[in-house]
């Protein structure tokens, strides 16, 4: 099959495969004559692997990983438990974030409901309110030994 076929059967656009490819999460295809990719049903298993585990927030070095272990049928159920309780513990440590971010922009928009509509933008405004939560937002982030990728 073509690669729009790939495409139309896996969900996964034309693009993106050819993405994985270039990272070599998907094997090259071997060429018509035409010069166009040909796929087999493997490549199609492999990426519906590819997003599976995709889906599950795995990042794409940690695919790669799960599939050099999978084609050298090392890719054991107990060989996944480390990198699945990682990622729990990252989901908690994003709720965490979030649920502290919520708390600080309830607190803001509270404080900034409060201020008369026409009055001008100082220290009692919501925009000064943003940026300082901001800042010590920023401050916190920063004494976590986290960096914004690592948030992201």
């Amino acid at each position: 099959m073509f690669i729009q076929e790939l495409s139309k059967l896996t969900g996964v656009t034309a693009k993106a495969i050819r993405y994985y490819e270039s990272l070599g999460l998907m094997p090259l295809p071997r060429r018509a004559d035409n010069n166009y990719r040909v796929y087999t049903s493997d490549a199609a298993e492999r990426l519906r692997f590819i997003v599976a585990i995709r889906t599950l927030d795995f990042s794409l070095t940690e695919i790669a990983a799960f599939l050099e272990a999978r084609d050298n049928d090392q890719l054991l159920c107990h060989g996944v438990l480390d990198p699945l309780a990682e990622r729990v513990l990252e989901i908690d440590r994003r709720i965490a974030d979030l649920s502290a971010l919520r708390e600080t922009l309830n607190g803001i928009r509270s404080k900034a409901q409060n201020l008369p509509p026409d009055s001008e933008c100082n220290e009692q405004c919501a925009c000064y309110l943003l940026a300082v939560n901001g800042e010590d937002a920023q401050l916190t982030i920063r004494t976590d030994n986290r960096t914004d990728e690592d948030i992201n």
